[in-house]
């Protein structure tokens, strides 16, 4: 197995540089390394997806010895980190959450946690999105991903992957002891159900919060999804180029 004490790891996140997950994800990150850098933004950014800072600066502030917060989304954080904040040599690996709540099924298109993956990987930076899948939002078992984070970042690592394809791991809501495993899982089909409450402002405006409550319709066998809820750690590679093949063919032959 690889052994990464001499890698360079750069810690980002979508909930921001004061969450419980990424500190979570410092101390996994430490038991690999002790080249870590964290870069991430100033404040909760979920929801953001891959979305970049082309209209507002994006300013950041120094948290002492290779910590930076930034004002901006997970890809501002993770593009200024690689190539102005840390000097060289580049991180050798990127790793991002660990996210309050899992990123499951069409959840990742969502996902700034998976978008700094993202972002990492179109850097050339191998990354990997760690999330912590919770039934109720307010309680995080952090334990969980802890404590199987960092052999599994070995194992993933030792293995290797294509540079156009990043690792998306959730760890299930379960204690230590009643994980079933890791399972290597397709990314599902299921949109949380989307929440629209409207509310009033003091002057007769309507304005409204966004919301989610996951749905109860039934999940595919083998899927990041069932495999969660199962109780198992789910791995889905996904691959940076969007192109449908089988769509991509037929066209190509219907509109000669």
């Amino acid at each position: 197995m690889t052994d990464l004490a001499g890698m360079r790891i750069l810690l980002s996140n979508d909930d921001g540089i004061d969450s419980p997950g990424l500190k979570c994800l410092e101390r996994v990150a430490r038991k690999l390394s002790e080249d870590v850098w964290i870069v991430a933004p100033e404040r909760d950014q979920s929801g953001v997806s891959h979305a970049l800072s082309l209209s507002d600066p994006v300013r950041y502030r120094s948290l002492g010895d290779r910590k930076f917060a930034v004002e901006g989304t997970p890809t501002d954080s993770v593009l200024l980190g690689i190539l102005n904040l840390i000097p060289p040599p580049r991180p050798n690996l990127l790793l991002s959450g660990v996210n309050r709540g899992g990123n499951l099924g069409d959840d990742v298109t969502y996902s700034g946690t998976v978008a700094a993956a993202m972002e990492g990987t179109l850097l050339g930076i191998p990354s990997i999105a760690l999330s912590q899948y919770t039934v109720q939002r307010e309680k995080a078992n952090w334990a969980t991903a802890e404590n199987y984070a960092p052999d599994l970042i070995r194992r993933l690592v030792t293995i290797g992957w294509s540079s156009d394809v990043l690792m998306n791991v959730n760890f299930p809501d379960v204690s230590e002891g009643k994980v079933g495993g890791v399972s290597v899982a397709y990314q599902g089909r299921g949109k949380p159900g989307s929440v629209l409450e409207r509310r009033v402002d003091v002057r007769g405006r309507d304005y409204y919060w966004i919301g989610s409550t996951r749905t109860n319709e039934p999940v595919s066998d083998g899927s990041d999804l069932s495999e969660i809820l199962a109780g198992r750690i789910t791995v889905t590679p996904l691959h940076m180029n969007l192109t449908d093949q089988e769509a991509y063919e037929s066209l190509s032959k219907a509109l000669k």
